[in-house]
């Protein structure tokens, strides 16, 4: 007997089901929120040198964009003609002490100096940004960047550290450990009085969000029967969706960088309040050998599912024959990822196409300027391309497979790619429409990814699986933002390594096992013989349970694994 059966009597997706998307789908918008933030708490506006010296109202430097005659006398234009953002032409000037003003005595040369005395920024974009706090621009502007990395770094721990936690406590305690944590975080992020804080809060932000992102997927996807997997890995990644465009109005209505951070921050409450009606995982906590709590949450399942008929039947003895004792017990960790051939196999594969997905993801996610749009805008409508693009993909998925589809979604968001590199920038409308359509289609790959890497693990390593591949799916989040600064080196280079890396990758998916319509791997043995595979769940179970017993070889590795 396998899990399955037992879900399929108690409502394998009914209202008790429906009830666990729906709050867990709150997480889901919450991210996006932050992951995403970096566009516009750190948005570089346009600047230009302060300027004290001329005194009569402009002492602070605030020269007005009305008097572009005074700005071209003491700031020299860049090749395209522009006021240059970080030079100034050299005047000698001296300070006077009694009218707190510095005071021009000879004419400017021709030399161009770094500004002097700090910047005049822009406001009717930004009012605030960390860039403007603490003049984060020019030769500083990589520790602006910096902070997208630091974030995903953050992200990247948390990846591991969750990972590890929520295979071996359980996926309920470590989202309240998430939710509690990011709040915190989140909100003395908000109060920063240093640079050297901001960045330490953000990375700590990224490390508490991870538990979000991967015990949210594994409950959902453990909760659910085979024929509604794909629904419900569409429905949970659409809240990110949600969250996307949620993040263009707030940041469009919020122009302060401090209060926009309190204000994506402050869902968090609401999720603490919704995690005393999450459930935890019936399919774990049998996985475990706990299986007096897991016959808690099947009978309140069948319960919720109007099938009291059946409560009856579930008691321990029927449990117990779910799971095989000597794979219960055992402590798995990380290891267990390399030990056994396919799961190594599997394990390498997906840490490939995870990175790419993540790096080219994010890699079309920040770059929201030069496409002829506003960023809100641009933000918004690479939200909204991402509705269609997990519908199309929920569809897609059922009918070409999980391989096929996020094989093809990498492969197309990477040409893609390729293509808007080498159209003209004036070409402004064109460049968008790819974009847009590239940014769908690795969100394509997105949505495939989670679901795709829930049903190659089993059940008793998937969080670590989960944990693992967010951890090398982070690691490409990290270097997109770094990435990027290269194209003031080589314009082409960034968008020529984000194609390059997705169609590479997308090549490598192929080496792995499809998992449409197949029942889920409870443990190692099931991915290494493929006993999950069988029609007769009775009889893979008694099978496996035989070559327990007469295979000391296979036994004595999935113990000491």
């Amino acid at each position: 007997m396998r899990f399955e059966d037992i879900l399929e009597e108690v409502g394998g997706f009914s209202k008790f089901q429906a009830r666990v998307l729906l709050i867990l789908c709150l997480p889901r918008v919450i991210l996006p929120l932050h992951f995403l933030l970096h566009n516009f708490i750190s948005g570089v506006p346009s600047h230009h040198c302060a300027l004290p010296q001329l005194g009569d109202g402009t002492e602070t430097g605030e020269i007005s964009p009305e008097d572009p005659e005074i700005l071209a006398q003491h700031l020299p234009r860049g090749p395209d003609g522009s006021i240059s953002s970080c030079r100034a032409f050299a005047i000698p000037t001296h300070f006077d002490p009694d009218a707190d003003v510095f005071i021009q005595y000879g004419n400017r040369s021709n030399v161009t100096v770094p500004c002097q005395h700090g910047w005049v920024y822009d406001r009717s974009q930004f009012y605030s940004t960390t860039a403007t706090e603490w003049d984060l621009v020019c030769e500083n502007k990589n520790l602006n960047q910096a902070l997208a990395t630091f974030f995903f770094i953050g992200v990247t721990a948390g990846a591991v550290l969750f990972g590890y936690l929520a295979d071996k406590f359980g996926r309920r305690p470590m989202m309240l450990v998430s939710f509690v944590s990011s709040a915190v975080f989140g909100s003395l992020t908000a109060f920063s009085t240093s640079y050297v804080m901001l960045a330490i809060t953000r990375t700590l932000s990224g490390v508490s969000l991870t538990g979000m992102t991967i015990t949210t997927l594994a409950l959902s996807i453990e909760w659910i029967d085979i024929k509604h997997r794909t629904f419900t890995g569409t429905i949970i990644s659409l809240g990110w969706s949600v969250g996307n465009m949620l993040l263009a109005l707030l940041a469009y209505l919020i122009r302060d960088w401090r209060h926009l951070m309190l204000v994506v921050t402050s869902p968090c409450l609401i999720a603490i309040i919704a995690w005393w009606w999450i459930p935890e995982s019936a399919r774990w906590l049998l996985a475990n050998g706990k299986v007096q709590e897991a016959q808690k949450y099947l009978v309140q399942c069948a319960k919720t599912n109007g099938k009291h008929g059946y409560t009856d039947k579930l008691d321990s003895q029927t449990l117990k024959k779910i799971t095989i004792p000597e794979v219960s017990n055992k402590d798995h960790s990380y290891l267990d990822l390399v030990r056994t051939p396919k799961l190594r196999k599997i394990a390498i594969c997906s840490g490939i196409f995870w990175f790419a997905v993540a790096f080219t993801y994010y890699g079309i996610s920040f770059k929201i300027t030069g496409f002829g749009l506003n960023i809100y805008l641009t933000q918004f409508v690479y939200g909204a391309i991402e509705v269609p693009a997990k519908v199309g993909t929920y569809f897609a998925l059922d009918r070409i497979g999980r391989r096929n589809g996020q094989a093809w979604s990498l492969i197309i968001a990477g040409a893609l790619i390729g293509v808007n590199m080498i159209i003209p920038i004036e070409y402004a409308a064109a460049r968008t429409s790819i974009a847009v359509v590239g940014k769908g289609f690795s969100e394509a790959a997105f949505t495939t990814a989670f679901l795709y890497t829930a049903e190659l693990f089993p059940t008793v390593v998937r969080q670590c699986g989960l944990g693992y591949t967010s951890f090398i799916g982070r690691l490409g989040g990290s270097l997109a933002p770094l990435i990027m600064m290269f194209e003031d080196i080589w314009l082409f280079a960034p968008p020529l390594v984000f194609a390059a890396t997705a169609v590479i990758s997308g090549c490598v998916v192929f080496l792995l096992p499809e998992t449409l319509n197949v029942r889920l791997p409870e443990n190692i043995l099931d991915v290494e013989e493929g006993r999950h595979k069988w029609a007769s769940s009775r009889g893979a179970a008694e099978v496996e349970m035989n070559e327990l017993n007469s295979s000391p070889q296979m036994a004595h590795e999935e113990r000491s694994s």
